[in-house]
């Protein structure tokens, strides 16, 4: 599947990897084996990687260059699916629990970057969700009331406090805490660069072709006339499962980001918080470490890589034009890196564990969702739980 395309900037944070990861070229035998090196192959290598079983990690292209290369790194709890409307379609013990799971994995993620020796700029931030128009400041108010009795840390931002604070006028915002920004690039080799010091074996450039149930378990059969005999298989492998197996409840499109030039002194706006919109499409933006301006959005409908990449160039103007109508004082500001590829939801609006029949002890990590970091380590530990123990009390949520 072609996943991205365009001129990627995460690549530029980290060039000097000082790990250099081959493909498998002979026989291997372990208890578990990982398809994909993206966010959500690091993250199940990592916790595999506690329990001392033998992990192989494999992927068909270079390390983090799929998905997570063209991933913006905003971590929010909040979701695309508002917490009253996922009370409204789950029941308010499921809904509720999701948004403390995902409030869990922000904690999560940082601990895990406490452990790492690369520094993956993760950073605490909060985040404003503005409502795009009168329809998304009715929705802020049922959603501000949910978060509310449920003990979710949230403010109610005005009309009066978003001028005085971002100087742009919007009805209202939620602004919430316990979020934060990440590098994704260089959290995903720092996770393996931890994990191969654990006994965890990488691999790049190593294609699985196809696969058959053993009565031990599976092997699979890779590009290179090589095999990997495992106990149990977590396909990280993100949109392009799939390929694999078609499910019913994904859906697939084309989104765009820009990074603009190193610009900032010190705050583009309030608190340097991320933000967001009601509308759907919507627009978010995001600060970098080198002081940078993030701005993704403008989906399409649309996975055919000639459609897709033909809008690049007018979405990247539009992108810009999007940042300088919220903050004019960015008028002179220019785009030095711009990108498109996939995105994956759900119907459901939730993640998605799978099992098929056809490919046996194998488990399908499908983090599919604007909060996509988090929902990885959701399921990520889920299905770490699961090929280990056979328990997970959360894991019903995901494999409905």
């Amino acid at each position: 599947m072609n996943i991205k395309s365009g001129l990627l900037y995460w690549p530029t944070t980290f060039r000097h990897h000082h790990v250099e990861y081959g493909p498998l070229e002979e026989n291997i035998e372990c208890d578990y084996v990982i398809v994909g090196s993206g966010v959500s192959g690091a993250q199940s290598a990592y916790f595999l990687s506690k329990y001392g079983a033998s992990v192989v990690v494999v992927d068909k292209r270079k390390i983090a260059h799929g998905s997570t290369i063209a991933n913006t790194g905003l971590i929010q709890y909040t979701n695309d699916k508002p917490l009253f409307a996922c009370i409204d379609s789950f029941g308010k013990e499921v809904g509720v629990r999701f948004y403390r799971l995902c409030l869990e994995a922000v904690k999560g993620i940082e601990e895990i970057t406490k452990n790492l020796e690369i520094d993956a700029n993760f950073i605490r931030r909060k985040s404003l969700y503005f409502a795009s128009d009168l329809a998304g400041k009715e929705m802020l108010e049922a959603e501000y009331k949910a978060l509310v009795e449920n003990g979710f840390p949230v403010e109610k931002f005005s009309k009066e406090d978003l001028k005085n604070k971002y100087h742009f006028e919007k009805e209202s915002a939620l602004f919430t805490s316990n979020d934060a920004e990440i590098n994704p690039f260089k959290y995903v080799h720092g996770i393996l660069q931890y994990v191969i010091k654990r006994d965890v074996k990488v691999f790049s450039e190593t294609e699985v072709k196809s696969l058959i149930g053993t009565k031990n378990g599976v092997e699979l059969f890779t590009d290179r006339h090589v095999s990997i005999k495992a106990k149990k298989v977590i396909f990280a492998s993100g949109y392009e499962s799939i390929e694999l197996k078609k499910d019913k409840n994904a859906v697939l499109s084309s989104t765009y980001a820009i990074v603009t030039e190193a610009f900032l002194k010190k705050e583009a706006w309030y608190e340097n918080s991320l933000i967001w919109e009601t509308a759907r499409p919507y627009l978010y933006l995001r600060t970098t470490v080198d002081g940078r301006i993030i701005v993704g959005g403008l989906d399409e409908y649309t996975i055919i890589p000639e459609q897709r990449d033909a809008m690049l160039h007018h979405k990247k103007d539009q992108l810009l034009k999007s940042l300088i109508e919220l903050f004019p004082i960015y008028k002179d500001i220019k785009i030095e890196y711009y990108w498109t590829g996939i995105f994956g939801n759900t119907h459901t609006g939730l993640p998605m564990i799978r099992q098929y029949p056809e490919y046996p002890n194998c488990y399908f990590l499908m983090g599919f969702g604007g909060s996509g970091m988090i929902y990885s380590y959701i399921l990520a530990k889920i299905i770490c739980d699961l090929v280990t123990t056979g328990f997970n009390p959360d894991a019903h949520i995901f494999m409905k």
